[in-house]
């Protein structure tokens, strides 16, 4: 079983900076895979970044250039860095990992980016 508790949400104006914290109960290296997605009312949930075990990222094209997923193995915390940000990226943001073969989610965090 992996508990994962995010942190750093919350009401950013347009343009502003944000950077989540995704904290687990078990050292990084037991999974293959740990990202973040989000999910609009109505919409489904989408990937925002990812990263496996070997530190290959992917980001979507939406937040490409914005965003950045980064690790840090000691705190066991996978961290999400978004600047720039913009009313579309409001959203509540969940951190996932992948430990095969299971996915375990966050309870997730609101993100509003509003004047």
């Amino acid at each position: 079983q992996v508990q994962l508790v995010e942190s750093g949400g919350g009401l950013v104006q347009p343009g502003g900076s944000l950077r989540l914290s995704c904290v687990a109960s078990r050292n990084l290296w037991s999974f293959n895979s740990m990202g973040w997605y989000r999910r609009v009312p109505g919409k489904q949930r989408e990937m925002v970044a990812t990263v496996d075990a070997g530190g290959v990222t992917n980001t979507a094209d939406s937040v490409k250039g914005r965003f950045t997923i980064t690790t840090d193995n000691a705190k066991n915390t996978v961290y999400l860095q978004m600047n720039n940000l913009k009313p579309e990226d409001t959203a509540v943001y969940y951190c996932k990992v992948h430990w095969v073969p299971v996915d375990y989610w966050g309870q997730g965090i609101q993100v509003t980016v509003s004047a």
